[in-house]
């Protein structure tokens, strides 16, 4: 498995959700927060119209991982939390908020969530991809 970072992109009339499946930790705060716009089990599984915008980019902030991301199509994009928050779990993954600049092997990437492997046996370097012990238990 390489550390590509395949996005697709759920477009809105009023803002655009991107979702990086890789990444995707299964904290389920998404389908939580927002069922209406959240649906595992529905083709697309992301509808962000089902929801005001304003709303819609709360809910993505809570999405530890940083799987889901999103931009208002005003251009408007997330605020990194101040000041940056280091949290490791009880499996070893570091959890990430902030202003943050990871290096991948795709060159450095400027994020504002991200949850890091903890235990050195994910495939996609430096995020957790549920490969080894820090990533087997979903966050949440």
């Amino acid at each position: 498995m390489s550390s590509g970072t395949a996005k697709k992109a759920y477009e809105g009339q009023s803002i655009t959700v991107t979702f990086e499946a890789r990444r995707c930790l299964h904290a389920a705060e998404c389908v939580r927060g927002l069922p209406e716009v959240f649906d595992p089990g529905r083709r697309p599984w992301i509808r962000p119209d089902g929801a005001e915008a304003d709303r819609l980019a709360e809910v993505v902030r809570r999405c530890p991982s940083g799987a889901l991301q999103y931009e208002l199509v005003d251009g408007g994009a997330e605020i990194p939390d101040r000041p940056t928050r280091v949290t490791r779990e009880s499996t070893g993954q570091l959890v990430l908020r902030g202003e943050l600049r990871v290096d991948t092997s795709q060159g450095v990437r400027a994020e504002t969530r991200a949850v890091l492997c903890g235990c050195g046996q994910s495939r996609l370097q430096p995020y957790c991809d549920h490969t080894g012990p820090c990533g087997r238990t979903p966050l949440g």
